[in-house]
């Protein structure tokens, strides 16, 4: 049996309400209330390391296209640290609601529908998996889940280019890859593998993100590039791709996020909230623009005699 197989039963020995007839319910096209068709854009937040910041960029650029008048969810993909139930400020215990015994309701968090392996298990509970296992853990949530009609879907990646971004790849229709990273020179050197790993299965890396680009002193005002500079932009232009934000290292944006209000929402005029709200736009006319380009590809066809 593969990897899906033994994630239900898993799942069960915890006690989440996940899913008895998961695998039918799959292959069954007909029984799925809502198809993956129905989001229009999927795009995957990703790095080559932990601890960049990329589950703040997810949720940030989640919130920035939303208050841009987009209907939005969030999936948190890392299987094995999920972060988003508490940046989205969702109490621990919260569990989601079933339809008809085979799907998952999303939990609507700031507006956003989310989904996230934290909201199945206890904070508690390590997910001593395989990476199948936890291949299959993605797929349920991703196409289990009751996303209804979506403009975009956000997807926190787990660090690296392992089994998750390629399952990823394999079961879902990726629009675009945003890639996080800070100035240093070994988190831009694992970014680059990122960028690498999204062209070998043909999804467009939409830009980089920057974290951690400089220090402000909150006493005196003096700005420091802790960890080097203009790290994200030599990558950007190494790959001819677009520097989104350069972002700096911010007390603000790690309390607010940590505490379930991330600046979109709880500081909205705030320099750090505008950075990621100009990404978010960016995003969505990089995106505008492939959608346009994939019509104008479409070859002429004529018919003669000849």
């Amino acid at each position: 049996m593969g990897g899906g197989g033994h994630v239900l039963p898993l799942l069960k020995d915890t006690h989440v309400p996940i899913l008895g007839r998961a695998r039918e319910a799959i292959n069954n096209k007909e029984a799925d209330p809502v198809p993956m068709k129905q989001i229009r854009n999927i795009v995957a937040v990703a790095s080559g390391k932990g601890g960049v910041g990329k589950s703040t960029t997810s949720v940030n650029l989640a919130l920035a296209l939303q208050a841009q008048g987009h209907q939005v969810g969030l999936l948190d993909a890392d299987i094995y640290g999920p972060s988003q139930q508490m940046m989205l400020g969702i109490a621990a215990g919260v569990r989601p609601e079933q339809q008809d015994g085979q799907w998952l309701l999303p939990i609507e968090a700031h507006g956003l529908k989310t989904m996230s392996m934290g909201y199945l298990v206890s904070e508690r509970t390590p997910m001593v998996w395989r990476g199948p296992m936890a291949g299959g853990a993605l797929t349920q949530m991703l196409e289990q889940t009751v996303w209804g009609e979506l403009d975009y879907l956000i997807i926190d990646m787990p660090p690296g280019t392992g089994d998750i971004q390629l399952t990823l790849s394999q079961k879902a229709r990726v629009s675009g890859a945003v890639i996080v990273t800070t100035p240093q020179d070994i988190a831009l050197l694992d970014a680059q593998k990122g960028i690498e790993m999204f062209r070998k299965v043909d999804v467009p890396v939409l830009g980089i993100i920057e974290n951690m680009a400089v220090h402000i002193c909150s006493a005196c005002g003096h700005a420091e590039h802790i960890f080097g500079a203009q790290g994200g932009a030599r990558i950007a232009s190494e790959y001819g791709v677009p520097l989104l934000a350069s972002l700096p290292l911010s007390v603000a944006i790690r309390e607010n996020t940590d505490g379930g209000n991330p600046p979109v929402v709880s500081a909205p005029e705030s320099p750090e909230a505008q950075l990621y709200l100009e990404a978010a736009k960016a995003i969505s006319a990089a995106l505008a623009a492939q959608a346009q380009g994939a019509v104008q590809q479409f070859p002429e066809i004529t018919i003669s005699d000849d």
